[in-house]
């Protein structure tokens, strides 16, 4: 899903939606940067797509608090010559993520988390790909494994990227899509966000699929296919037609 076109075929994860307001991300999280007065414009988005900016958790070692910032999705490595590079890097596999050029400074160094409230995902029913809606079954909001960097632009300018963090998926969204993005539990925030000291193995075991009796999913209208559309009612049930 590395296009910048309005119509593209989705990787895993390639969409993600986000109804969180500032107050409500402040309180999950323990934001402490910036102030109020000073926060992110937050606007529920429905359909979030690469290149576009989304808000992002980090750990701030200066200050030892936590900070939200608006990031672009798809990350670009400090090393790369062209931004191009970040279009292919929405994603990051779990497997082997420690030891990946494009990722194993970032996962030894900048981990993050992605606040949202759930995701789509694309079933192959027959010749057509029919989208999912998918979210924790009690509503409660979702927290991506994520990666970030600093890249600077040929105007010297700094930029800072993501990416979400991908695993096998679990027995319930098999049948959907065999990769699902990496969910947090809220107890798994600290480790991650570099608070408490851990091992690379010990992070790693944080990589796994989310147990399946906790998410749900349901068909939505394709209209989701074009990142043009942000209407809230992309992420209602699609109602099956009536055959009459």
């Amino acid at each position: 899903m590395a296009s910048r076109s309005l119509r593209y075929s989705v990787a895993m994860c390639g969409r993600f939606t986000h109804f969180l307001t500032w107050r409500e991300i402040v309180a999950l999280y323990r934001i402490t940067e910036p102030s109020a007065e000073n926060a992110p414009n937050l606007q529920p988005r429905y359909n979030m797509a690469p290149t576009q900016e989304a808000p992002v958790v980090r750990h701030n070692p200066e200050t030892g608090g936590r900070s939200l910032d608006l990031l672009r999705w798809g990350l670009i490595p400090h090393w790369a010559k062209d931004a191009m590079i970040g279009n292919k890097l929405i994603n990051a596999r779990a497997e082997g993520i420690d030891t990946k050029p494009s990722f194993r400074s970032a996962f030894a160094k900048r981990r993050c988390l992605i606040p949202t409230s759930g995701f789509y995902e694309w079933k192959r029913e027959g010749t057509k790909k029919q989208p999912y809606a998918i979210a924790l079954k009690g509503g409660e909001p979702m927290s991506f494994a994520g990666l970030w960097e600093n890249w600077k632009t040929p105007e010297g300018e700094w930029l800072r990227t993501f990416t979400i963090i991908t695993t096998e998926a679990n027995e319930f969204l098999a049948p959907i899509h065999n990769r699902m993005p990496v969910i947090l539990h809220p107890t798994a925030h600290t480790l991650w966000l570099g608070e408490t000291p851990a091992k690379p193995e010990t992070l790693k075991e944080l990589l796994k699929p989310y147990p399946a009796d906790q998410v749900e999913a349901w068909p939505v209208s394709t209209r989701v296919n074009n990142v043009r559309n942000e209407q809230a009612d992309l992420w209602d049930r699609l109602e099956p037609r009536n055959s009459a």
